[in-house]
């Protein structure tokens, strides 16, 4: 890895020292090219759809670690896409309204929409960019709830072509990808629809450097080198 900046304050005049550190002339911070590699591997197993678990098992990490870098990775994500959409021509000329049950209530025997998060998908672009949508409204008192919710399923937002488009593959893709973690806070839900919805637009080789360029920009290093793109 070819570090030409430091990762705490940018300055560009770095010494070399044992055991694979580097200190800053400028700030004099001290930091481990070693920890950095071991960095790419984790970004190359959230990429490669492993885990936390058992990624800080396969590196011998802390679960914890690895998890809090997951959760960084998704937010890195998230602000990524946004700003992908919004500086992008926007072509929503397919779209789709969803209700993603969490897996607690698909086990359930009755399930109600209002415990449903509603999202809005978009396909523009040959991308898919999706939106949250807030909680459905409670209903008034003189409809049943079974009424209100046959009124809701048929007002669905649908686009005239939208069965056309990988929207509804996107939502089975949601899914499955969803079941793996046996449970979401839906106070963190949007963070892993953005994972899902990176790792559906891009494939894995651009993912990784996507994510690799978000990470260490974030962390002030400014280039790579060719082999840790690979």
């Amino acid at each position: 890895m070819n570090i030409s900046n430091c990762p705490f304050c940018n300055y560009d005049l770095l010494y070399d020292l044992k055991d694979n550190y580097k200190k800053c002339k400028s700030c004099g911070s001290k930091f481990s090219i070693k920890k950095l590699e071991l960095d790419l591997e984790v970004i190359n197993y959230f990429c490669n759809s492993i885990n936390a678990n058992k990624t800080s098992k396969l590196l011998n990490l802390n679960y914890r670690t690895v998890q809090n870098r997951y959760m960084l990775f998704r937010k890195l994500i998230t602000s990524f896409l946004e700003n992908e959409y919004n500086s992008s021509a926007k072509d929503n000329s397919s779209y789709q309204e969803y209700y993603y049950f969490s897996q607690s209530n698909q086990n359930k025997k009755k399930r109600s929409l209002f415990d449903a998060i509603n999202i809005i998908g978009f396909y523009s672009n040959k991308k898919i960019y999706t939106l949250l949508m807030p909680k459905l409204p409670t209903y008034s008192a003189q409809t049943s709830t079974k009424d209100y919710e046959y009124y809701l399923k048929w007002h669905k937002l649908y686009s005239e072509n939208s069965y056309k488009t990988p929207l509804s593959i996107f939502w089975k893709y949601l899914e499955e990808n969803l079941k793996k973690y046996k449970g979401v806070d839906e106070k963190n839900f949007f963070y892993y629809l953005k994972e899902c919805e990176f790792k559906f637009n891009y494939l894995q080789n651009r993912q990784i450097e996507i994510l690799q360029n978000l990470y260490f920009s974030k962390n002030g290093i400014s280039r790579l080198s060719d082999s840790s793109k690979s």
